[in-house]
């Protein structure tokens, strides 16, 4: 490997000039926190019940979350340490006891009640009757699901992973998926409707979002045939302050790169259309007339 090839790996000091420049080495844990959870976001909600050596419920809710495998079924989630205090929570030491948990997802109907079961409350406080939440007997665990979610996972923990000793190190709880209750009114052709389970996700500080209404995009990418890519685009296209990037992947989306003569077609637009050919193609994308656009900057190139 020469010179020219190892300059491609070396820092790009120009590359971050407009961004804050962050080390975790240098930054106080609290700190730190706050940009992991303001930047990774949205996150999903495990709401997790467990139970205690002496039958004792329970509830807390998770946002270091997610499914990480369909077959076998696995969840994860992480119970950090206190940052204030370097104390562990009421969950993990449930677990370590009986490798059990349910996890239930947050959806709106229930987002206040969830927020207040992360209330540091007494061992043998149980947060379903703080909150006012129903425990319902699982069927394959010993630990109560909440009746009022639109999903319960009963779990069997798997494997705990721990991440550090100090204030803010996670405990990965590695959860295999035994059963899953899912309220019929949220279900829609065998699959969940999101617009009707109305789920909830946590950002960074206080602030959450709703993950229904005008807030779910759809989004659908074929990921069997072969995209034409953004290589393929003309040149137009890849130096234009106009078009976005949202633009550009729906060009670089397409499977088939227009024929001459499609492309001839659009010389008399372009004609037209002067300087205006790539707010024009902008216009053709957000209406579903991608192929169009293509052809437009093509001719235009």
């Amino acid at each position: 490997m020469d010179c020219n090839q190892l300059s491609i790996f070396a820092p790009q000091r120009n590359a971050y000039t407009m961004k804050k420049r962050i080390d975790p080495k240098e930054i106080a844990t609290k700190d730190l926190h706050q940009y992991l959870l303001g930047s990774v976001a949205p996150r999903p909600i495990a709401f997790v019940s467990t139970v205690d050596e002496n039958g004792r419920h329970n509830l807390a809710p998770y946002s270091f979350f997610n499914a990480f495998s369909s077959n076998p079924p696995i969840l994860v989630f992480s119970s950090n340490r206190r940052v204030a205090d370097n104390t562990t929570k009421d969950t993990l030491h449930n677990i370590e006891v009986n490798k059990e948990c349910v996890i239930s997802v947050v959806n709106y109907n229930i987002m206040r009640q969830m927020a207040l079961t992360s209330v540091t409350f007494p061992s043998e406080v149980s947060e379903f009757d703080k909150t006012g939440l129903t425990p319902v007997p699982s069927e394959m665990v010993n630990v109560p699901a909440v009746k009022e979610s639109p999903v319960n996972m009963e779990c069997t923990v798997k494997e705990i992973i721990t991440l550090g000793e100090h204030g803010g190190a996670g405990h990965l709880i590695i959860c295999d998926v035994k059963l899953i209750h899912v309220d019929e009114n949220v279900i829609e052709n065998n699959r969940i409707n999101p617009h009707k389970i109305d789920l909830v996700g946590r950002m960074g500080r206080s602030y959450y979002v709703r993950a229904s209404g005008d807030a779910v995009l759809t989004l659908y990418q074929n990921v069997v045939s072969t995209p034409i890519g953004y290589e393929s685009l003309p040149a137009i296209a890849k130096k234009s302050e106009i078009l976005t990037g949202n633009d550009l992947g729906e060009l670089a989306a397409l499977e088939t790169i227009p024929d001459q003569a499609e492309i001839d077609a659009y010389h008399t637009k372009v004609e037209e259309l002067g300087s205006k050919v790539e707010e024009y193609a902008s216009s053709l994308i957000k209406h579903g007339q991608v192929m169009e656009a293509l052809c437009l900057l093509m001719a235009a190139e």
